[in-house]
């Protein structure tokens, strides 16, 4: 087991990127690119030359146009720029030694240049709460961050997310920010995306993404109802030159997948539009340590549509759709021993049952942006989004090994509407006011075969009986915000409101919360932060079934805490958050972050019974603290990050949906504090890129020391470390032009480790961690 001080060492070169940047630091000269008619230029040679001629260094400007190169002394060098299609760019830059400079280069077509329309509005795109949200952390992922991971931009996004700090990886593809379970909202533009039913696939794909904004701590009044983190997504829509690309990735586990994306203007008009489509044996964690997995063929499909409309030099209209379907089969496991007799079934081997889940989402928001003078912007949205889960049990297998088969479908239905008013009222407050509503419909839907059973639960017959449960439930969802940033000073910002939310639902709950944060900048290095909230999160109303136990009592799904099944209600949080980051020298920057967490009814879910669906309950109360320390590191081509972060999350009393849990465990934990399930004391992750050799390197990895395990989670599982890696780079193909390559492998050195063992608090099936995956990638852009 590698235990975290060894880890550190074996990690010293690889930090985090923070994003509470100051003034251009000592020796760092940054820039854009841009055509001559002010489009940005992407995939430039940059080089860097001394006044003798030497070259310092080199790099590539980004879809933006952007380049930084950093580690200069002061002096005059020229900044050299070469694109195939243009004219060569050169400036004379004269660096001093106090701070870093920024320049703009123009590069001449060889030919007739394209123009792409970019009215005023194009600026105005809804920016609520700045990046530096003064009491928050914010993590960022630029578009070059993203291509160095070593899947690039077909990383799945769940994994994209664990190379950010304090973010824990779970069975199912599920995430854990700072010990709470899931609760993390997604936004895409600044538009609150409302939450799927939660299964094994990924709603979203990486390919979209422009940046990533990952947001913790103490929010502003802005975010609500899911806040351990903000997850808010730019998508590819700013100075889209006509264009696209097609891809293809063959690997391990019978993996194959094609994705295509164009994009592009005419006049006013702009868009992007992207669709992939999986297939692998991949599907879900291999509940065994074995190379492949029993029955675990999958096929994920997903659709991505951004659409714009110019209407005037103030006003942007867009839509955003997206789809994804997604099949699983459920791995199976050898040699398990039948619990029960079915009639007509005499023998059937466990590694030959035959369980499916399908998933399905549908997303689809209008939006309009715009300005109103100077000092005020605004964003009104409408959106909708449906959402469907199918578990097919097979029916005579998991009667003779369980006792029951459930066939589950859960969907849901929501609509609503988001506004948000910025107003720049002078050089000191910025006023931000906004409001949220949505109406959803959950429906529940099961059919469980099961054996009659006496007060013991021995069977009594091999003959199922069917239980039949159809539920529906309107869910409404209210929020009112409104807050000052206030300048008290250049360097000392206060961000300060209140937020109203309310749950109308299977229970009813309201809350008025009120937020703060401080942002000090100390020095042109040094940046102090520190913040608190009062949170109300509404319970996963999508996971929520009004099934009647009683009605399974003398069967063989009876269930081991009787009939006892009080609401889940909405969790209250009492948060305090504050944090450091510096900017050592050019190369080097790091912060370190402290957070803690009093809660009120805290919510957790399980996965109880058969159908692989989650159930969510209470704990009465919950604490939750711990620490990150997060660094950065960039010299020329090589780049780095480095996280680790320790944390401690752990609840009392079980004081809803008890039936699901054992009366001693139940006791126990009425009576103790008890570390979450997944609760996990030390997370850590990191990476490398550089170019070499006319090649992209890339190595990133994932560290954590084990989510817990046994009765009540008073043990935890072993340690584990993956590491992935790729090298990419192009190649010229003839006619069909440069084709660029990429060779990667998933868990480099085929680490067998287990994520869940199958005890704990609302635990499942055990799940083993992706054994060792090549993977092999053409991507051809046009």
């Amino acid at each position: 087991m590698l235990k975290p001080a060894k880890l550190v060492v074996l990690c010293s070169l690889m930090l985090c990127e923070t994003s509470w940047a100051a003034s251009l630091p000592t020796g760092i000269i940054d820039g854009t690119l841009e055509d001559s008619l002010g489009q940005p230029i992407a995939s430039a040679e940059i080089m860097i030359e001394t006044a003798a001629g030497k070259t310092v260094s080199k790099t590539l400007s980004d879809r933006s146009g952007h380049f930084q190169v950093g580690g200069l002394t002061a002096g005059q060098y020229a900044i050299l720029a070469h694109k195939t299609g243009f004219q060569p760019g050169l400036d004379i830059v004269v660096l001093p030694a106090t701070q870093g400079i920024s320049r703009q280069i123009v590069l001449a077509s060889k030919q007739a240049l394209e123009l792409t329309v970019h009215s005023h509005v194009s600026a105005v795109a809804h920016s609520s709460v700045p990046e530096n949200a003064a009491g928050s952390t914010d993590f960022h992922m630029s578009n070059q961050t993203l291509s160095q991971l070593p899947q690039g931009a077909d990383t799945p996004f769940n994994q994209v997310l664990l190379q950010a700090p304090g973010v824990v990886q779970d069975s199912f593809g599920q995430l854990h920010v700072r010990g709470d379970h899931a609760n993390l909202q997604y936004r895409i533009n600044g538009i609150l995306l409302p939450e799927s039913i939660a299964g094994f696939g990924q709603t979203l794909d990486t390919r979209f993404v422009n940046n990533i904004n990952f947001l913790t701590g103490a929010l502003p009044a802005e975010y609500g109802y899911r806040t351990a983190g903000v997850v808010n997504i730019q998508t590819q829509t700013d100075n889209l030159a006509s264009g696209g690309n097609v891809e293809m990735t063959v690997g391990d586990h019978q993996t194959s997948e094609l994705s295509a994306s164009k994009m592009g203007h005419s006049g006013n008009f702009s868009y992007y539009i992207e669709a992939s489509a999986l297939q692998n044996n991949l599907g879900i964690e291999n509940p065994m340590p074995t190379f492949n997995a029993l029955h675990d063929a999958s096929t994920q499909n997903k659709g991505f549509a951004w659409l714009s409309w110019t209407l005037n030099d103030h006003m942007r209209l867009s839509i955003i759709t997206s789809a994804s379907d997604n099949r699983f089969q459920i791995p199976d496991l050898f040699n398990q021993t039948p619990q029960f007799t079915l009639a007509g079934v005499a023998d059937m081997p466990s590694n030959t049952l035959n369980e499916q889940q399908s998933e399905l989402t549908r997303y689809g928001l209008i939006a309009l942006q715009g300005t109103v003078g100077a000092s005020v912007d605004y964003q009104v949205a409408v959106f909708s989004r449906y959402s469907n889960v199918n578990f097919g049990p097979d029916i005579p297998g998991d009667l003779i090994y369980t006792g029951v088969a459930s066939s589950v479908q859960r969907s849901s239905m929501e609509n609503g509407i988001q506004t948000d008013i910025n107003w720049l009222i002078n050089a000191a407050h910025t006023w931000r006011n906004g409001f949220f509503m949505s109406e959803e419909t959950v429906s529940n839907n099961s059919n469980l075969l099961t054996f009659p059973a006496n007060a013991a639960g021995i069977q009594t017959s091999t003959s199922p009986e069917s239980l039949v449960s159809n539920s529906s439930q309107p869910i409404q969802l209210f929020g009112v915000y409104s807050e000052d940033e206030w300048k008290l000073t250049q360097n000392l910002t206060l961000d300060y409101g209140l937020r109203w939310d309310a749950y109308q639902g299977w229970v009813n709950g309201d809350q008025l919360g009120p937020r703060a944060g401080l942002r000090w900048q100390v020095t042109p290095a040094t940046v102090l932060h520190a913040g608190y909230a009062h949170y109300f999160t509404p319970p996963p109303s999508e996971l929520i079934s009004n099934q009647q136990v009683s009605s399974v009592q003398n069967t063989t799904n009876a269930q081991p805490g009787g009939t006892l099944n009080d609401n889940v209600k909405p969790e209250t949080t009492d948060y305090w958050d504050a944090g450091v980051t510096h900017q050592f020298n050019p190369h080097w920057s790091g912060g370190l972050d402290g957070y803690y967490e009093y809660v009120h009814n805290l919510l957790d879910e399980g996965q109880f019974g058969s159908a692989l669906l989650f159930t969510p309950f209470n704990y009465q109360l919950g604490k939750i603290y711990g620490l990150e320390l997060t660094a950065n590191y960039h010299n020329g081509n090589l780049d780095g990050y480095f996280n680790l972060a320790n944390s401690v999350a752990m609840g009392k009393n079980i004081v809803s949906a008890q039936y699901n849990f054992a009366p001693n465990e139940l006791n126990y934990i009425a009576n103790n504090w008890i570390h979450l399930d997944h609760d996990q004391t030390w997370t850590a992750s990191g990476g490398l890129a550089t170019r070499w050799q006319d090649a992209r390197w890339s190595l990133d990895m994932i560290y954590g020391s084990g989510l817990r395990n046994g009765f009540a989670n008073t043990t935890h599982l072993p340690g584990y470390a993956q590491f992935n890696t790729s090298v990419a780079r192009d190649f010229q193909m003839g006619a069909a032009g440069a084709v660029n390559l990429r060779l990667a492998v998933i868990n480099l050195l085929d680490s067998i480790y287990e994520i869940r063992d199958g005890t704990g608090v609302g635990v499942g099936a055990p799940q083993y961690g992706q054994r060792r995956t090549v993977l092999l990638t053409a991507n051809k852009t046009f």
